[in-house]
């Protein structure tokens, strides 16, 4: 069967850096962290104390208020992002078929502060259950999905994906391979997470994976620097609207990139550690090329997973210079989660908009706080360290990879008619 081509038609973000895609990109571009003491609950006797919140974000502009408690917060910025997305889109307007129209989701955990509000309510009383009623409505991680069909009316395919920090990454993926199959016009995509509570602090904190950096938040992610000690937590969503190309001319729609291809893997290697030699990570771009049709020397940027972490970043280089050769060292590459934090299961989807964005504009956003070499890390590679650079950008690559090993890589091209 001939495949049908998929562009992004619509973008919506709400960030650690701005509520709305043009905060996030120029507070992105201009090499802005969003990094600061939690405020969100009493931090003191953790081993972190800071993460990337989303700052600002007024419930009001999205919500009344009964539905609001209805629903846990990362819904809140999901939902929010899909309308910022679809209005951008115009996907809503009339005469578009909405039965053709869907939802892929991702996030890696979904409601976990509902989770951790209604189970520490129960240890505090007296035994009796009492919890709320939509406590587990609230909780699933399907169910942002479910809403965004709802708001909008979208009777398409919808589900959530679920493969830790590669989920929205995967979304993107699944929705872009529905609509080349013909089984959707247009789909809704991207991810959302709020886990900035107790529970996710000390959770991560108890795994070893956050950095410790409490006297110096603004710089504590700094992925490829020979002193990153983990990630920094961050939270949001972001929404990516996939369309058809014939479906999207034929209504006059705008159009930010082409999607060409997307790839998949596992390292079956660790719970949370990646493979040392990116095994996994290899394969993933491989197969992101192979899906795209395009040969490794058209590559102009990687937006990398870069979480900050000892091990990760290295590997992931690694797997760029096995998969790219020599155009590794031509291309830019960068880590955005220096400035936004790393959003776990959304994250594939605030740095495909990233990638997005930085194709429609030529510019690469930078990796920050990028100050001591790494000697175990390629110092040929152009890491696009502190400064954004300028560049014409037609192929890019955006990588994520999740606890459990799971991989995932989308292919973005400059739109050409």
């Amino acid at each position: 069967m001939q495949l049908k081509r998929v562009v992004v038609t619509g973008l919506g973000a709400i960030t650690p850096l701005g509520n709305n895609v043009q905060d996030y990109w120029t507070n992105l571009i201009n090499g802005v962290s969003g990094a600061a003491n939690i405020t969100r609950f009493d931090a003191s006797k953790f081993k972190t104390r800071f993460a990337c919140e989303v700052k600002g974000f007024n419930l009001d502009d999205y919500f009344d208020k009964k539905e609001a408690r209805k629903l846990d917060a990362f819904c809140h910025y999901g939902i929010a992002a899909s309308v910022q997305a679809v209005a951008d889109s115009g996907i809503d307007q009339p005469g578009i078929d909405k039965n053709e129209v869907g939802v892929i989701w991702g996030s890696g955990i979904g409601g976990l502060d509902t989770f951790q509000t209604e189970t520490f309510a129960f240890a505090k009383g007296d035994g009796t259950p009492r919890f709320n009623p939509f406590f587990i409505p609230k909780m699933i991680a399907d169910i942002c999905s479910g809403h965004i069909s709802m708001r909008f009316g979208l009777r398409g395919p919808n589900f959530t994906t679920v493969s830790a920090c590669a989920s929205s990454t995967s979304a993107l993926i699944d929705a872009f391979t529905y609509i080349r199959l013909g089984k959707a016009n247009a789909i809704v995509s991207g991810g959302s997470e709020a886990a900035i509570n107790e529970s996710g602090i000390g959770g991560f904190n108890s795994a070893q994976a956050m950095s410790t950096r409490n006297d110096d938040p603004t710089r504590a992610s700094r992925p490829y620097d020979k002193t990153r000690d983990g990630f920094v937590l961050g939270e949001g969503g972001v929404a990516l609207v996939l369309e058809e190309l014939e479906h999207a001319k034929a209504r006059g729609a705008k159009i930010y990139a082409e999607v060409i291809g997307g790839g998949m893997s596992a390292d079956a290697h660790h719970i949370t550690a990646p493979h040392p030699e990116g095994l996994g990570a290899t394969l993933v771009m491989q197969r992101a090329l192979r899906d795209s049709g395009i040969t490794a020397d058209v590559v102009d940027y990687i937006n990398t997973h870069g979480t900050s972490t000892p091990l990760g970043d290295g590997a992931e280089l690694k797997a760029i210079v096995n998969v790219f050769g020599e155009q590794a060292y031509k291309m830019n590459i960068s880590s955005t989660k220096s400035m936004t934090g790393h959003l776990l299961g959304a994250a594939g989807a605030i740095e495909g908009l990233a990638t997005v964005l930085a194709i429609k504009n030529s510019i690469v956003p930078p990796t920050i706080n990028f100050e001591t070499p790494d000697p175990d890390i390629d110092q040929k590679l152009n890491l696009t360290v502190n400064k954004a650079q300028k560049r014409n950008i037609d192929v890019a690559i955006s990588n994520t990879f999740g606890f459990g090993g799971h991989n995932a890589a989308v292919v973005f091209r400059k739109y050409n008619p």
